[in-house]
């Protein structure tokens, strides 16, 4: 096979356009609707909002997750958090308690084995507020997105 086909790929980037209003502290699957680059048609930006490669291997797998409370000082808790087949792989936790805020961006990264066939990964976030009404996972400047790449091997 050609060595470029041992680096990188598949390889996708997705990021939020729009805000996404979101119930209050309910875990909820984050909709990145609109690709940067996806190499090898592997993520759903459409319906699912999942990575599902084609290729098995280790993948570095990141994403960021702007999060808005309804109101200033409102924002308790704040969860950014991977699945991988619909359980739990890792999560970014924030929680403010007596002293909360209006906003905050959270980002993971992790590495992850993927099967290249059934295995999948999506990104959900959930928001804790003082006041219930409002929340929003904001789609701006590509604050909220969601990527991976698999890790090259040097295998001939």
């Amino acid at each position: 096979g050609d060595v470029q086909s041992n680096f990188l790929y598949p390889a996708f980037e997705a990021v939020l356009t729009s805000d996404q209003s979101v119930s209050h502290n309910t875990i909820t699957k984050v909709q990145f609707n609109s690709e940067i680059y996806d190499t090898d048609n592997c993520y759903d930006n459409s319906s699912n909002y999942r990575f599902t490669p084609t290729k098995a291997g280790k993948y570095y797998v990141y994403a960021q997750l702007d999060i808005y409370a309804g109101a200033s000082s409102d924002l308790l808790v704040a969860n950014l958090r991977l699945y991988k087949n619909g359980s739990q792989v890792t999560f970014a936790y924030s929680e403010f308690s007596n002293n909360p805020i209006h906003a905050i961006t959270r980002n993971l990264a992790t590495v992850v084995d993927m099967n290249g066939s059934s295995d999948y990964l999506e990104c959900f976030g959930s928001i804790e507020a003082n006041s219930a009404g409002g929340e929003i996972f904001q789609g701006f400047q590509r604050r909220t997105n969601f990527g991976a790449y698999r890790i090259a091997t040097w295998a001939y």
